[in-house]
């Protein structure tokens, strides 16, 4: 399942979260305009890399915002990209311009030092916007459960389009990642490696601080 669009209007224009995009997308055309070396550089300077932060938090922190900026390829953009034009409005309407911004990046460097903290001596640059994104989801999710979601389904070679309520998406989202990230715990666990690819606990806890934060920031307010 992966959604196209959502059923619920905004009663604004959502700057930021176009501002967002645009700031993502021109960070990863900069990536893949530098040689390898230079990328390597570029992600152990403004990615999060765990031991590091650890060991150096005096100058490390600030690579908890820039790592939101910054992606692993083509389809981790993309896909950061619509989930956050596709629910990134909404919460932007409801919570104000600059709150929303506020939100967005508290949540981004909350879900990268939850990721931080299951390995703290990791040496795994860690980086994306999903951190945040989820922050987003999280938020979406308790303010408009029933909101009607777009979703393109694939069903083997069959492949087709429903609507879904948030609830449905969002909630599998949520349920896949603490499987996902509880199935690295173990791995992590018994064969004492460190396991790379997707940052699950950055998902999960972006996620629950967005379900936590959104309200004190005016999620519920009434106009």
């Amino acid at each position: 399942m992966f959604p196209l669009y959502d059923e619920n209007p905004t009663r604004i224009t959502p700057y930021f979260t176009y501002g967002l995009i645009g700031m993502n997308i021109l960070v990863f055309l900069h990536e893949v305009s530098l040689s390898n070396a230079q990328l390597s550089q570029f992600l152990n300077q403004y990615a999060v890399i765990p031991q590091e932060l650890t060991t150096n938090l005096n100058r490390e922190w600030i690579t908890l915002f820039t790592s939101q900026f910054l992606h692993g390829g083509w389809w981790h953009l993309i896909s950061n990209m619509v989930f956050l034009w596709i629910f990134g409005n909404n919460i932007e309407d409801r919570l104000g311009h600059v709150k929303y911004l506020i939100f967005y990046l508290a949540c981004g460097a909350l879900a990268a030092l939850s990721q931080w903290f299951i390995g703290m001596n990791s040496e795994i640059p860690s980086l994306g916007a999903s951190g945040a994104i989820s922050g987003v989801l999280g938020a979406y999710i308790i303010r408009f459960p029933q909101a009607r979601i777009m979703t393109l389904v694939f069903l083997g070679f069959f492949i087709t389009t429903i609507r879904v309520p948030a609830l449905v998406i969002i909630g599998l989202f949520f349920v896949q990642n603490v499987i996902s990230g509880l199935a690295t715990l173990q791995t992590a666990t018994h064969m004492s490696v460190e396991t790379g690819g997707v940052a699950y606990w950055a998902h999960i806890g972006g996620f629950g601080f967005g379900v936590i934060l959104a309200p004190l920031f005016g999620l519920f307010r009434q106009d």
